[in-house]
């Protein structure tokens, strides 16, 4: 665009001079007659023209007829280019979020959004946002996710996003409702998919458990228990907030699920302490813990470990387990 408006003014510049040169004519006259000649507009000559003026003006006639085809060229190459360039990008990533397995949506990319796929993208996992405003969706692009702009209250959306192949789904719109309906939505169409769900005011907990979600999240009230445990148990909370960042620190916990064939299927708790993992509770059910399990307990399929030691050891076993 810079070298085409370069052009044009270079053009009006040198058909001025041109006509000052050649015809003696003054700036305004031979300025009028060259940018009307450029345009093509045909309004005549402003003083008769002798050969040589008239070889000059059919130069300036052709120049002017490629500046105007140029620039229709040049706006339908610019239009074609990022119509293109949309529609591939949009193709390629359709294409990477049907290719993904083991997934999470996150529906909703606003500030609890946004920190959400932070701290899923540093453990590791593949996040698919799905929103509807498309400032969201190029803050989520800017932040490198997947994204599919739709309502996610509607299935079409949901497949769109992967849910039949995700393994969890987190809605944090700032809409109880919608909450509710996208649980529904995602529950009906994947039953094994792990839900967890935005609560805004205050009893919508249990509207949301009822739709479907598997935990509940209300950030008022994980606010204010949060304030509460930082003025009563300062160094727990640091401990438990160190140990479960995703920062390049020597311990961790980690959750375990024990699966049939697995790698800690059939072992006790002294097996994993000789391997440097320490366990701190066995589940054996929703809200059932085993809380300091002792060393000959042995590990069932079915039950899940909250466990804690290296992030050398535990990292590569979670991944196997």
């Amino acid at each position: 665009m810079r070298l085409f408006a370069l052009l044009v003014f270079g053009s009006i510049v040198i058909g001025t001079a041109g006509y000052v040169v050649i015809e003696r004519w003054s700036f305004s006259d031979a300025l009028y007659m060259t940018i009307s000649t450029l345009a093509t507009v045909g309004f005549g000559e402003v003083q008769p023209l002798d050969e040589a003026g008239r070889a000059w003006t059919i130069l300036l006639m052709i120049a002017g007829v490629g500046i105007i085809f140029g620039t229709i060229g040049i706006i339908a190459e610019v239009v074609v280019t990022e119509v293109s360039s949309t529609r591939r990008e949009a193709k390629r990533m359709t294409d990477q979020i049907a290719a993904l397995r083991d997934h999470y949506i996150l529906c909703g990319y606003g500030r609890v959004g946004s920190t959400v796929a932070r701290e899923l993208q540093h453990g590791g996992e593949r996040v698919v946002v799905v929103d509807v405003e498309p400032s969201s969706l190029d803050r989520a692009r800017r932040d490198g996710h997947l994204v599919v702009e739709g309502d996610a209250t509607e299935d079409a959306t949901l497949r769109a996003a992967g849910v039949e192949a995700a393994r969890g789904l987190i809605t944090t719109i700032d809409s109880d409702a919608n909450n509710v309906y996208v649980t529904l939505s995602a529950r009906a169409l994947n039953p094994r998919l792990f839900l967890v769900g935005r609560a805004n005011a205050e009893g919508s907990e249990a509207k949301v458990l009822q739709a479907g979600a598997n935990r509940v999240v209300s950030p008022y009230t994980m606010a204010g228990r949060r304030i509460a445990e930082l003025a009563l148990r300062p160094r727990v909370a640091d401990f438990i907030d160190a140990a479960l960042s995703h920062g390049e620190l020597a311990f961790s916990m980690e959750e375990l699920e024990v699966r049939p064939g697995g790698p800690i299927e059939g072992r006790t708790v002294a097996d994993l302490r000789r391997d440097g993992i320490f366990a701190l509770a066995v589940v054996t059910g929703p809200g059932k813990y085993e809380a300091n399990p002792p060393d000959g307990r042995g590990l069932v399929a079915g039950e899940s470990l909250v466990v804690s030691g290296s992030s050398s050891v535990l990292k590569p076993l979670r991944e196997r387990a």
